[in-house]
């Protein structure tokens, strides 16, 4: 009799949930038949999306997930037995009770277009090294981090996905060597109120770089390397696999006609300046699966996402070719051996941005558009050799971009275009995939 009322005060309890949502919730990877969507919660519950395309339609429940303090109550919900093309409403349950929403939420799944028609138009929006200021953490003086308002400008633009590029959050001093501080640091981020609308409003997808993955210029002997990867996967639901099979963030998602290979330029990086050993950046193995990905991707255009700069000349600092000048010759080499069409370099971490543009002898150029910051402070690249950069894109204060993809199967058209923290557009360009083509 004692076990039965106990039994019955347990169920009772979890009917009225005392949890509340903290960050979210945020769509992630999106496919034709099912969607990730993530939320924290402040304290341990069972958690599920409820969700429909229509009114008229009938509610479908995704598996809970329980939320606890060793992932910082994270959790990444899956919506599936969905339709491709349609927009879904949902609303988050906890521990079985709807919550209240701030923002409309919503998800998309993609559309079945090939073998049909011609590919969707659509647009996404892309940036790097977003800082939020706590000032008990910062380093004194001047705060780093400021016009959060640019997340509301990006909101306003609805694109389909916000692509972050890496330093999508700032480890301090006090944060790199514990979990417990790793966790605080990302908590701290996705819950500030400036980035509510836009987290909840879109899809996100992300790589990191050096900020959000350890300290200042960290490297594959950073000691709590597999504690960033654990706290990573806990904050962004991107597709759930390692794309080369051998630990970091790599990763590969289509959207449409388009594909995305987010490199991993810090889990498998030699330290910098090491006069032994390998030189290496992406490392072997994510080479190999970065020319089999591109080799076989019939997308039309190939975005490949990375933290760090690519294409940059000047031998100075983390650039490539300052870093691994061989590794980076044997992937420009290999591209152009094996005749890939449509590659584009899309980068993050140099507080500017500028598009590159390099020039190949009997093929296509090869271009880079680094595009950063949106809240961290910004840079000017001032005297650093300039070889690849396009005349009137550098562009040294915060900004975020936007590329939309337009036109008939073949003849895709990436239009380019810059924007201040206000949402303003700053510069633009269009890249014609006719144009990259060996």
């Amino acid at each position: 009799m004692r076990f039965l009322l106990a039994a019955l005060f347990a169920a009772c309890s979890l009917s009225i949930s005392a949890a509340e949502i903290v960050a979210g919730p945020m769509p992630g990877h999106s496919t034709m038949r099912q969607v990730k969507v993530w939320i924290q919660t402040d304290e341990a519950a069972l958690a599920q999306i409820r969700y429909r395309a229509g009114e008229a339609a009938d509610w479908q429940t995704s598996r809970p997930v329980a939320t606890d303090a060793t992932k910082a109550n994270t959790a990444t919900l899956l919506a599936t037995g969905l339709e491709p093309g349609l927009t879904y409403a949902y609303e988050v349950l906890l521990d079985g009770e709807a919550q209240p929403a701030e923002h409309q939420q919503r998800f998309v799944t993609q559309p079945l277009w090939q073998w049909r028609e011609d590919p969707p138009d659509f647009r996404f929006a892309l940036g790097s090294c977003a800082f939020i200021n706590q000032t008990e953490y910062d380093r004194p003086g001047t705060p780093y981090g400021g016009d959060y308002r640019i997340f509301d400008a990006i909101a306003d633009t609805r694109p389909a996905f916000m692509l972050w590029l890496g330093d999508n959050v700032y480890y301090r001093e006090a944060d790199w060597n514990s979990v417990s501080g790793m966790f605080a640091r990302f908590s701290h981020t996705r819950g500030h109120d400036a980035l509510s609308r836009l987290v909840t409003g879109t899809h996100h997808y992300a790589t990191w770089d050096d900020h959000d993955y350890g300290p200042n210029n960290s490297d594959r002997g950073y000691a709590k390397r597999e504690t960033a990867l654990e706290v990573f996967n806990a904050f962004w639901p991107n597709p759930d696999f390692s794309a080369a099979g051998t630990g970091g963030v790599t990763n590969y998602f289509e959207w449409h006609d388009v594909g995305f290979f987010l490199l991993d330029n810090r889990y498998f990086r030699q330290a910098n300046y090491r006069v032994t050993g390998e030189r290496t950046i992406l490392g072997a193995q994510q080479v190999e699966w970065l020319i089999d990905a591109l080799k076989s991707s019939n997308a039309s255009f190939k975005f490949v996402v990375m933290g760090g700069q690519f294409l940059n000349s000047a031998e100075t600092s983390e650039s490539y070719i300052n870093l691994a000048p061989g590794e980076r010759r044997e992937i420009l080499d290999r591209i152009e051996a094996e005749r890939i069409p449509g590659v584009v370099f899309l980068t993050g971490d140099r507080h500017h941005s500028v598009l590159l543009k390099m020039d190949r002898y009997r093929t296509y150029p090869l271009h880079e558009w680094t595009v950063s910051p949106l809240t961290a402070g910004s840079h000017s690249p001032g005297d650093e050799a300039m070889q690849y950069d396009v005349e009137g894109s550098l562009y040294t204060e915060r900004n975020f971009g936007m590329i939309e993809v337009t036109g008939p199967r073949n003849q895709r058209v990436a239009t380019l275009t810059l924007h201040d923290s206000d949402g303003n557009e700053v510069w633009r360009t269009e890249i014609r995939q006719q144009d990259l083509q060996p």
